[in-house]
């Protein structure tokens, strides 16, 4: 397992490589880490992590409770990855592309209980954060949670695009002692579809 000032230098160099992609120039840190995971428990089941980077999080969701073979980890850099392979043997490792995750099996077919994304949603572009939101929830159990950080001012998901998918964003908590600050949100499906409510809505009015 690398020591901090390794992953802190193997992830400056993933950052040099290619920015956009890493979108940060340290892991995230411990405090970060607590309150994402803050949620998650071994009852919670099966857990999918999109973006593990060093395994900053999936070490934080062990403390948790969390089986390492309840762990399907989805990272794209290829230097991630094969780490992660090593250091956490008995999770299921996958090099591969966030935005495909509606094509891959993860635990035989069954739904996982939470998603933990480390993805930098706001350096990309809306189509790509759709196809990875539909993929992540095609996975993810009917009252299960996608919980995901940013070091931005408001939730990286548009108010358009949570609409469009039936999805609702809340506030779980910041922390400065993050560098830079972060802030994670609860992303979940609504339980009332908006449409359906503003058709209620109108027939009520329509029929007084």
């Amino acid at each position: 397992m690398l020591n901090s000032s390794s992953e802190t230098l193997q992830f400056f160099r993933a950052w040099l490589s290619e920015p956009f992609r890493v979108a940060a120039v340290t892991p995230s840190g411990r405090a970060l880490a607590a309150l994402i995971v803050s949620e998650i428990s071994a009852e919670t089941g099966p857990i999918l992590e999109l973006g593990p980077g060093t395994g900053v999080f999936t070490r934080a969701l062990l403390a948790r409770g969390v089986a390492e073979e309840n762990l399907a980890l989805i990272e794209f850099g290829m230097e991630f990855a094969a780490k992660l392979s090593v250091d956490f043997p008995r999770a299921r490792t996958m090099c591969m592309d966030a935005a495909r995750l509606r094509d891959v099996e993860l635990f035989d077919d069954g739904p996982v209980g939470a998603v933990i994304s480390g993805l930098p949603l706001l350096s990309m572009a809306p189509r790509r954060v759709y196809s990875i939101l539909e993929g992540a929830f095609a996975h993810l159990c009917a009252n299960g949670a996608f919980y995901q950080f940013t070091y931005g001012p408001r939730c990286p998901v548009s108010r358009p695009l949570l609409d469009r998918l039936g999805l609702k964003a809340t506030y779980l908590g910041g922390t400065f002692a993050n560098v830079p600050p972060a802030a994670v949100y609860r992303i979940q499906r609504r339980r009332t579809p908006r449409i359906a409510g503003s058709r209620a809505r109108s027939t009520t009015a329509d029929n007084s």
